[in-house]
């Protein structure tokens, strides 16, 4: 299960409460995130974050990194049968990199096959088990009520210190992606208070016929 939405919009508090949620269910739960999760993919995080770059050079290291996810970290948790709770997975590459920086879209579906093809795709761009969340819980948040809840909280990064329109962009990219994959997403008012935020993500989940 994937939780995206740009920062601000609330996904670590909730992302915490479900994971213990499914652990008093007697789960095991890995919560992960990313850009990160393995030694690896959290080097890319901080190049990325912090480093100036060119869109292509971004959305390849995201997909190095998620690459090294899946197979260090995600797909041994899946195969023992546990809970994986990821903070962002591809879709923010589609919101952020497509939306936000304009990047090609059908070029990150291609690196998307490559990244997250379960089979080793090195040679061979037709998926045949492509990996992708089983649910994805998408925070939507007006950006200039995100940009409220950050306002000194912290030293901006290379994405948080973007303007106004880079973050509307960003919305419509995983707007977009919501549409392409309906059944995948649940879109939760990310604007509403915190208690009533948790009970739509608890009813998503539930919907599933889980917890």
């Amino acid at each position: 299960m994937s939780f995206e939405g740009i920062d601000g919009a609330g996904k670590s508090t909730h992302i915490d409460a479900l994971a213990g949620a499914f652990r008093a269910a007697g789960r095991t739960v890995v919560l992960t995130r990313e850009p990160g999760g393995t030694p690896l993919a959290e080097k890319i995080r901080a190049l990325v974050l912090h480093e100036p770059m060119g869109p292509l050079t971004e959305a390849l290291l995201m997909f190095a990194a998620r690459r090294d996810h899946i197979e260090q970290v995600i797909a041994p948790a899946l195969a023992r049968g546990e809970v994986v709770l990821c903070d962002r997975f591809t879709d923010a590459t589609f919101a952020y990199q497509g939306g936000g920086r304009g990047f090609d879209w059908d070029s990150l579906s291609k690196l998307e096959l490559l990244a997250q093809d379960r089979q080793a795709p090195e040679a061979n761009l037709a998926h045949k088990d492509l990996l992708q969340p089983d649910l994805t819980i998408w925070f939507d948040l007006p950006p200039a009520v995100a940009a409220e809840r950050l306002a000194g909280a912290r030293v901006p990064d290379r994405f948080e210190s973007q303007p106004a329109a880079f973050f509307d962009a960003v919305r419509a990219g995983y707007a977009r992606r919501a549409a392409e994959a309906p059944a995948r997403f649940a879109r939760i008012d990310a604007s509403q208070p915190r208690d009533a935020v948790g009970v739509d993500v608890r009813a998503a989940v539930q919907g599933r016929g889980w917890l």
